[in-house]
């Protein structure tokens, strides 16, 4: 049932409109000043208006404007009332906003007309206003499906490229840790240059496919322990042309950065570097990053020609190639983000890497479970799964091996 408030300082007006509209069938609300007709607006906001113009107080052109200014109320339809024929008046109320008016006294025909002629406008809008709230809600709903389907497909892409970059890593790593480690490495060296979030995330997703191209590389070249040939490095070198051939033409972001950085990132500053020798600012920005992140790695991991650098020299070196090897402000950043670079070694470190089968030789057997060493010369595991020459201390303090435990080898 439609409600309409009638707001006049006459109680004979109020009586003559509820006895005329009731049986209409509608609710009537009345209010016998303008205080009153704004607090039951505000309160239970009726479907039509019927405001007198001259009324003590809050007159009825004050209700109005505060009817109109309102964001909740302002589309109820709002009718003037009055006995005077003021046309000056009759144009303010217009400009305020004004729906309609009606004269006293009232025409019972005209009454009903403009009555039942404003709240159909008034229920159209009310129609439309709930159309548009189930539409925005529907696109509300339908936008974070497709949002939620975009990061599911994103999610898989990255997870895609990482795991084809993890296999070429472990063709030439004994830990696939070291993609885990760089990308984070460049991600904090291009925030630390103020790169904005999104060259920071593409760099961190891209960076690690810098030697996707390894793969096309032979395993007597890529695992050889000791120097390689002049010839032997020559085709070492290819991996940069190989990785650029792979992911040439990609459509994503990240993939067309990985061109770059695979192409790149044994670029030198001083142009000593490879495969086209650029020098300075010819060589792209992620490649500049990623050589650092790539450089600093290498000398903190052990690899089949080297031990590790300890931290303190392998900084050095990076310092010392400053505007050599490297772009001067990169290493500049590097620096700056030092604290973020040892928190990243320390949570990647290789000890915490995921075990893969090909990374076990030895471990063991402790009730139903079987527990593997790591392969790792500093906590004294000698090849061929003959165990530890030292204790391991794991979490807890706890002490490995317990001479209680059984040794048990495998191999795979």
């Amino acid at each position: 049932m439609p409600v309409i408030l009638v707001a006049d300082d006459e109680k004979r007006y109020l009586d003559l409109l509820r006895k005329l509209l009731e049986p209409l069938g509608y609710e009537v609300v009345t209010a016998e000043d303008g205080l009153d007709a704004w607090r039951r607006v505000r309160e239970n906001p009726p479907d039509l208006i019927l405001l007198d113009l001259a009324m003590p107080g809050l007159d009825g052109l004050e209700v109005l404007r505060r009817v109109k200014a309102d964001a909740v109320v302002k589309h109820i339809p709002v009718v003037m009332v009055t006995g005077m024929d003021d046309s000056r008046t009759r144009v303010e109320a217009l400009e305020e906003g004004a729906d309609d008016f009606l004269s006293k006294p009232f025409d019972y025909a005209e009454l009903r007309a403009r009555v039942r002629s404003l709240l159909k406008v008034k229920a159209y809008h009310d129609h439309l206003r709930r159309y548009n709230l189930r539409l925005e809600k529907t696109v509300e709903e339908r936008t974070r499906e497709l949002r939620e389907a975009l990061e599911h497909l994103k999610a898989v892409s990255e997870e895609t490229i990482l795991r084809l970059c993890r296999a070429a890593e472990y063709r030439d790593e004994e830990t696939g840790m070291h993609i885990w480690r760089m990308s984070r490495y460049s991600a904090a060296v291009a925030e630390a240059m103020g790169l904005g979030s999104d060259f920071v995330e593409s760099m961190l997703h891209a960076a690690p496919m810098h030697d996707i191209g390894k793969i096309g590389i032979p395993d007597h070249i890529l695992l050889k322990p000791g120097r390689l040939t002049d010839h032997e490095r020559e085709i070492m070198k290819k991996h940069t042309l190989i990785g650029a051939r792979i992911l040439e033409g990609g459509r994503t972001a990240y993939v067309r950065m990985g061109e770059v950085i695979a192409l790149t990132h044994h670029e030198k500053w001083n142009g000593t570097g490879y495969p086209r020798g650029l020098k300075g600012n010819e060589i792209p920005l992620e490649g500049r990053i990623v050589a650092v992140a790539d450089v600093f790695d290498a000398l903190t991991s052990r690899r089949p020609y080297k031990e590790p650098y300890s931290l303190e020299k392998s900084l050095e070196v990076i310092g010392r190639e400053r505007g050599g090897h490297f772009d001067p402000e990169v290493v500049d950043a590097f620096f700056r983000a030092l604290d973020r670079i040892r928190s990243i070694r320390e949570e990647f470190d290789d000890r915490r890497a995921q075990l893969m089968p090909s990374q076990v030789s030895a471990g063991f057997q402790w009730g139903d479970a079987f527990i593997p060493y790591w392969e790792d010369a500093a906590a004294g595991l000698q090849p061929g799964g003959k165990g530890p020459t030292q204790p391991l201390e794991m979490a807890g303090g706890t002490q490995w091996p317990n001479p209680s435990l059984s040794l048990l080898c495998v191999s795979y």
